[in-house]
């Protein structure tokens, strides 16, 4: 393997770096609920990937088994214990844990400690999914799909269930 082909071309680097303080609010949530924490979307990486801290709360929560055809997922479970689907067996995954899924890999993740967890998404190419996220927990919006709609959602943001 090589490096990939230049992008930049300039002659002395350029201020363009930015930070997230870990003291922002999340985009999303409810006390004692699911949190989203927004890293670094897609629009802000120009597309290259998208990273996300999922904040679980206690309740059991997450996707069934799935599968993206435009992007890989990878999992880096930062504390308490999530249960990740590898495509043959849900285990338990602990702080420091990391699962890879490459473009078409089946894959889920849910919570089912009973204690809060948190972990990062990494979407790579970066895609949209903030619109995913936000009308996961907008519960009116997501209720008031047909089952027509709530199929056009899922295929819209590339979410193919097994």
């Amino acid at each position: 393997m090589s490096y990939p082909p230049e992008r930049y071309h300039g002659e002395a680097g350029e201020v363009s770096a930015w930070m997230r303080p870990a003291t922002q609010a999340p985009e999303l949530g409810q006390p004692g609920g699911n949190q989203v924490h927004y890293l670094a979307t897609t629009a802000q990486t120009g597309g290259e990937f998208g990273l996300y801290r999922w904040d679980f709360g206690p309740h059991v929560s997450g996707p069934d088994a799935h599968f993206h055809r435009t992007l890989s997922e990878s999992f880096f479970i930062l504390s308490g214990t999530v249960r990740l689907f590898d495509g043959t067996d849900w285990v338990d995954a602990t702080a420091g844990d990391f699962l890879y899924v490459p473009v078409g890999g089946i894959h889920g993740f849910r919570n089912e400690s009973g204690e809060p967890a948190s972990m990062l998404l990494l979407f790579a190419p970066g895609a949209p999914r903030e619109d995913y996220f936000e009308t996961l927990f907008d519960a009116a919006r997501r209720e008031a799909m047909t089952d027509q709609e709530r199929t056009e959602f899922f295929l819209r943001h590339d979410n193919h269930w097994v």
